[in-house]
């Protein structure tokens, strides 16, 4: 049988922040966009008891706890964090397939023979972590990803949970169905409609009953309530996407601002593409209007590309074509994506061509790489610019 961990950090942020700054322990602490319209990034425990979630827009979240503590976030440590974290995983099983900073899933079904019992490998790994890092995680123990999963958030925090055969049907049974991925808000109303409201209801529930309340998706909606998953660990899963965005304080209008700011999106993409070592075919704009309409566009590029100036020049002929239709809009939120990833190929070395790095781009990595990001700043980016390609320094 398969022995399935799924590990998740509790409160990663905020953990690491309070790690960082002892004077914030214990004190309601939230991660996040400190302007009006930023999101929370990560809740302490603390101040999850007001209700304040991640994702929650940070206006609703202080109008819920209005002495809540709000820092910025700083994602260069939480990646050095992170590494720490992933690498004793990596102490266990080759097999680790990183969800995020701080969640993964490992395969320790052929560890078991020469380390232990797949509990006694999730409890070494939490003391290992924190031994280095000071931080607590979740773990779940299961013979599937899904059942991991679910178990890893039964017994939160710093906590432990198995689910077997002889405890399955006991646990899963009596979980509200919200708490089943694919149960979303818009779909809950119909669910409880149907008079599923647990786990046991969806898996005991007839065909006529699963048509109505999840219509074609219903066999595998029952399968998941009944624990059925037969996915492996992929430990080289791939990133599908990147992308930048950010949403204003105040509402941005006009051609010359808007793509300034797009620019420099454009450049926060691309730099991630490179750091990634991928190449993109796609490139889009996401563009949330004052009154929350949302657009997105989308072009192919070709060749596939890492280069912040043809990222830049996709992303603005994008925007300028939008632009056309409603030129004086208002503008909450912008973003630029990068999709249709591919590892970046070996260009001939006399040719040249796609797989080159621009020298201007790696002279900016290499800058930034030493000095921070804030280091060195593209010309189009600075105040007064014309918001040109993206191409000078």
């Amino acid at each position: 049988m398969r022995a399935i961990l799924h590990i998740d950090m509790d409160a990663f942020y905020a953990s690491v922040e309070e790690q960082d700054r002892p004077e914030l322990k214990g004190k309601p602490l939230i991660v996040g966009g400190t302007n009006g319209r930023g999101v929370v990034a990560a809740a302490s425990y603390a101040v999850r008891r007001y209700g304040v979630r991640s994702a929650m827009p940070m206006r609703e979240a202080l109008r819920r706890c209005p002495e809540a503590v709000c820092v910025p976030p700083r994602m260069a440590r939480y990646k050095e964090v992170s590494e720490q974290v992933f690498a004793i995983f990596r102490e266990f099983t080759p097999l680790v397939e990183g969800l995020s900073l701080d969640e993964a899933f490992l395969d320790v079904t052929s560890s078991q023979q020469l380390l232990g019992s797949a509990e006694f490998i999730g409890s070494e790994i939490r003391s290992r972590i924190v031994r280095k890092t000071g931080l607590t995680a979740s773990v779940g123990v299961a013979a599937n990803k899904l059942l991991a999963k679910i178990a890893s958030d039964l017994n939160k925090p710093d906590g432990m949970c198995r689910i077997g055969p002889d405890n399955m049907r006991d646990i899963l049974d009596a979980l509200p169905i919200e708490k089943l991925f694919g149960v979303g808000t818009k779909t809950l109303p119909a669910v409880h409609a149907a008079g599923i409201r647990s786990f046991g209801d969806l898996r005991l529930a007839g065909d006529e009953l699963l048509w109505r309340a999840f219509g074609r998706h219903g066999n595998a909606m029952r399968d998941r309530a009944s624990g059925l998953d037969d996915r492996p660990v992929e430990p080289n899963r791939e990133e599908k996407s990147i992308s930048a965005e950010e949403t204003y304080a105040k509402d941005i209008r006009g051609a010359a601002t808007l793509n300034v700011e797009l620019l420099r999106l454009a450049d926060r993409a691309a730099s991630r593409l490179r750091a990634h070592e991928l190449a993109a075919g796609t490139v889009s704009v996401k563009i949330r209007r004052a009154d929350f309409t949302t657009y997105t566009r989308q072009r192919a590029v070709e060749p596939a590309t890492q280069d912040t100036a043809v990222v830049s020049a996709a992303a603005k002929a994008l925007l300028q074509r939008w632009l056309a239709t409603q030129p004086n809009a208002a503008v909450r939120l912008l973003g630029v994506g990068v999709s249709d990833l591919q590892l970046l190929p070996q260009g001939d070395l006399f040719a040249g061509g796609p797989a080159q790095v621009s020298r201007l781009d790696s002279a900016i990595d290499g800058i930034r790489g030493r000095f921070g990001p804030s280091m060195l700043t593209r010309a189009s980016l600075l105040p007064g610019a014309s918001g040109g390609s993206g191409s000078q320094a």
